[in-house]
């Protein structure tokens, strides 16, 4: 008797062996998409977890799943002197990886067709784990997840994700409607992806699994990845916030924070999020983090991806949130640039801005936020000295008493009680929005 477990491992490794994900051209290069670098960048993850900025050279990346390379590419971009470790048990897809990294001039780099299952077996011990769109093909993610956690460092970090059973709901409808038809049963080709296509466009336009999974411009040839990734996707299945939060207690995981947290904010789903119902507002201070997120889901599932960071089960909060800081805290603080913003497109431009006494759009620079970031020259010049190196936040201070030495209205020599006040309120709203990061400093 076959193991059906085993048949469809097999079909999806045939899958991306003839197809293999992404595809994305060889020279294509991530350096222009700060969003993509920030998320994969360790700083992100860790700072969010510890309040600490680590520096990535030295760390040991493993991408699991890596599949054609393209997100083992922007780990390898995002982390300088880290290596990359790549496994996928796909040999096709791991050809154009080692291509890919080859070709970009990273040569700190190891790929392995290998399963994650068998990740104990390379020997290796890692500091972060990127597993990205593999979790949900496993008929059990806890037993991926568990296999990862022992190749994880004690103070390491996984990031994964699975796909939403509710907002994904309509492609798991036509995924079993094809799968009646028998074009899942072997390795889906380019028959079964024109049969789709003929089938779906013979559909009436207000037919709802047409309206809710079909973009009317698709074709055959230059939607094959589309249609095969959603349509004819082997193994796909969905899950829940609780699905989740189970799978990481089975495996001894502890939950960090989900990637996109900003789009999880519960409050953000009423016209008010700080004059919410009585009975909401009154219970929301007592729910744990996994209710508030599935309450999130209930009521307005659009994350395709449940993607969050997780790592092995920390001992309780040692640092103090800098909202809670005391003057002395703050004083003896020293603040960071975070990497992805420190490019020479920012330099150049944040130097035109303080000597033209502009205002700069740092959306333009790194944008993981809806909201519309600015800042004049007077506290752009503040910025300038976080290009070189991490700064004490009193040199701040000072070097904006020095562009600004006295009060614009009373024309007398500036306060400094008051120009401290005047760059922590830019810092603590900088940090809030990615771009600064801050260290408590030993007293």
């Amino acid at each position: 008797m076959t193991d059906p477990q085993s048949d469809l491992l097999d079909k999806i490794r045939q899958q991306f062996d003839s197809s293999p994900y992404p595809r994305i051209p060889l020279d294509k290069s991530p350096k222009n998409d700060p969003n993509e670098l920030y998320i994969h960048n360790l700083v992100t993850s860790f700072y969010l977890r510890d309040q600490k900025v680590i520096d990535t050279k030295g760390k040991v990346i493993l991408d699991a799943g890596c599949g054609s390379g393209y997100k083992s590419l922007i780990l390898a971009e995002a982390n300088p002197g880290a290596k990359i470790v790549g496994v996928d048990i796909s040999a096709e897809s791991i050809k154009l990886a080692e291509q890919r990294l080859k070709h970009h001039g990273f040569d700190n780099v190891e790929f392995f067709t290998t399963s994650i299952e068998e990740l104990p077996s390379l020997g290796y011990q890692f500091d972060y784990i990127n597993c990205d769109e593999l979790l949900y093909l496993f008929p059990e993610p806890a037993i991926a997840l568990k296999s990862m956690q022992s190749v994880l460092k004690p103070n390491g970090i996984i990031r994964s994700n699975l796909h939403s059973s509710i907002q994904r709901t309509n492609f798991f409808r036509a995924q079993k409607m094809f799968r009646m038809m028998g074009l899942l049963d072997e390795n889906p080709e380019d028959l079964e992806v024109e049969i789709v296509v003929e089938t779906m466009q013979a559909l009436k336009d207000n037919v709802l699994l047409k309206a809710q999974t079909w973009d009317t411009k698709y074709t055959a040839q230059e939607n094959k990845q589309d249609i095969l990734m959603n349509h004819l996707f082997q193994g796909d299945k969905g899950y829940t916030i609780a699905d989740l939060f189970e799978a990481l207690r089975l495996a001894d995981l502890e939950f960090i924070s989900m990637v996109n947290w900003r789009d999880w904010d519960f409050r953000d789903l009423f016209k008010d999020g700080d004059n919410l119902p009585v009975f909401l507002g009154m219970s929301l201070p007592d729910l744990s983090i996994e209710d508030r997120l599935q309450m999130y889901e209930l009521i307005h599932p659009i994350h395709r991806l449940l993607d969050f960071w997780c790592g092995h089960p920390q001992q309780s909060q040692t640092f103090v949130p800098f909202m809670e800081w005391s003057d002395v805290d703050w004083q003896t603080a020293k603040v960071y640039l975070h990497p992805q913003l420190n490019t020479s497109k920012f330099r150049q431009d944040l130097i035109t801005n303080v000597t033209g006494c502009g205002i700069l759009n740092l959306n333009n620079y790194l944008s993981t936020h809806k909201q519309v970031v600015t800042l004049d020259s007077s506290m752009a010049t503040c910025l300038l000295p976080l290009l070189d190196a991490p700064q004490p936040m009193l040199s701040l201070v000072e070097r904006w008493k020095r562009f600004r030495p006295v009060d614009p209205v009373t024309l007398q020599p500036i306060d400094h009680e008051k120009a401290f006040q005047l760059v922590q309120n830019t810092v603590r709203s900088l940090e809030s929005l990615d771009y600064l990061m801050l260290e408590l400093q030993a007293h």
